[in-house]
Formats: structure tokens, sequence, C-alpha cells
């Protein structure tokens, strides 16, 4: 699931493989941008702001998309087969060394530079960003109480870059039932130093785990493993909804543990 690790990881790979090359086809598949031709321009920096990414291209435009649930970026040298199906296609970006392609990306607008903003501007401190303020995401977290936390990391306008997965398991790291509103969780900055530093350890790796342990089954703490034991004490793994009705978000605790 792409969240915040995701999201750097894809910029990284994107800003290491076009960063200096000069655009020699693009192909927008969604219907606002689908007569843009950006062909002859430069690409310049890709960076991440908690799960949106932000492509630069020429001295002026700025290409945002985001991931969603199911999208991904892909970089195939020209002329190899991609691994998704063509339909799922929403960006083809070609140099003379590499074809990036933006699969299933639920947002795709190309924007002025000097709005890019508009698209993230209402972002908290992003975790793994150079932007992170603990002290501004403590402040956003406080300034709701009543809210559960599990809620309340969820909102991107308090601290950019976790979702529902690391949301459940930082939660079980810090011991903390993700129904718990925010006024009553003591260790409040633990969880903020947590939650950095378990997306930190998985930026880098290719398959996220937050047990350490990267067997099938043993990867994660309790997201998605409702009705199963508890890793460390073997407690039914319980799940629930949280958020207002329309938006409601799964999250998973153990009820010994947390």
């Amino acid at each position: 699931m792409p969240e915040g690790d995701t999201v750097h990881r894809t910029a990284r790979r994107l800003r290491a493989a076009l960063t200096g090359s000069v655009l020699t086809a693009c192909d927008f598949r969604v219907p606002q941008l689908a007569t843009v031709d950006l062909r002859g321009r430069a690409i310049g920096d890709s960076t991440a702001r908690g799960k949106h990414l932000l492509l630069r291209i020429g001295d002026d435009l700025t290409l945002h998309t985001h991931l969603k649930m199911e999208g991904s970026w892909h970089l195939y040298r020209p002329g190899t087969s991609w691994e998704r199906p063509t339909h799922e296609a929403r960006v083809v970006l070609e140099t003379t060394e590499w074809q990036a392609v933006g699969f299933a990306l639920g947002v795709v607008e190309l924007l002025r530079r000097d709005a890019e903003a508009e698209a993230v501007g209402h972002l908290g401190p992003d975790l793994l960003g150079p932007d992170w303020d603990p002290e501004v995401a403590l402040d956003r977290l406080r300034a709701a109480p009543g809210v559960p936390v599990g809620e309340a990391l969820l909102d991107q306008r308090n601290l950019a870059g976790i979702g529902n997965m690391y949301q459940a398991e930082v939660l079980f790291l810090c011991g903390t039932d993700p129904h718990t509103p925010v006024g009553e969780v003591e260790r409040l900055p633990r969880v903020l130093d947590r939650a950095r530093a378990v997306l930190t350890a998985n930026v880098g790796r290719a398959i996220q785990s937050t047990t350490g342990n990267l067997a099938p089954g043993k990867r994660l703490w309790v997201y998605r493993r409702s009705g199963s034991p508890c890793l460390r004490c073997r407690t039914t793994i319980r799940t629930g909804m949280l958020g207002a009705p329309g938006r409601e978000r799964a999250t998973y605790w153990c009820p010994t543990c947390q």
C-alpha cells in the first residue's frame, strides 16, 4: 500500500533516473491533459510531500500525482514490457534512457511551478521531509483533543505520510489503543518519534515491515491481521472503523498489547 515511505522511495528513484534528461515523448492518458505535449523540456527534481509526488518539468511546470490506494510509478528501459496492464497507465514519460510510467494514479495534474502550494500547502509537516517539525505536528494534533488518536494520525493536515497501515502499526508499537482520544495519550511525542523511525526504516526496503521479519505473514504486527493471533501475546487481533460516516478508515489493534 502506498504510504509516505513508498512515495519518498519513488521520488528518489525518479530523481536518480530522470533529473537532467530531456523528454523525447510524453503521453498523458487522462482527459484533461490528453493534448499536452512536453517534448523537448528538461526534467528537474522529483520530490515527495507526504503521499503527494511532485515532478518538476521545464522552468515553470510541475506534474503533481497522488498514488491513492493502487497507484505506482515504474521505470523501464525503452522497448521493455510493462509489469502492469496497459489500460492502467495514466502517464508515460520517455527520455533516451528511460520510460517512466505512472499506473492507476489517483491524481494527475499539471501545475504552474508557483502553484504547488495549491496542491500540497494544506499538509502538515512531512515525517520524512526536510520540513519535519514535531512541535508543529503536536500542536495540530492537540488542537482537537477529543479526536481518536488513530483518526488524528491519518489526517494529513496534522502530519503527512501516515496511512492506514502505519497508523495501526505505530500505535501497536506504542501500546496505544487507536480509539484513545488525543488528549488522553500521555506519550504523544513518543508516537511521533516511533512513526518517523518506522517510516525512515522502510524507505530503503522493497518490502514493508514493522516487525523486522520479512517472512510472509510475519511482516506486520496487526494491520490486516483481524482474527489472527497477536504475534506478541497471541490475543486475537481486532478491527474497526474510525472517522465520520462516509470517510471511515479501518484500524487494527491487539486488545491486550494496546
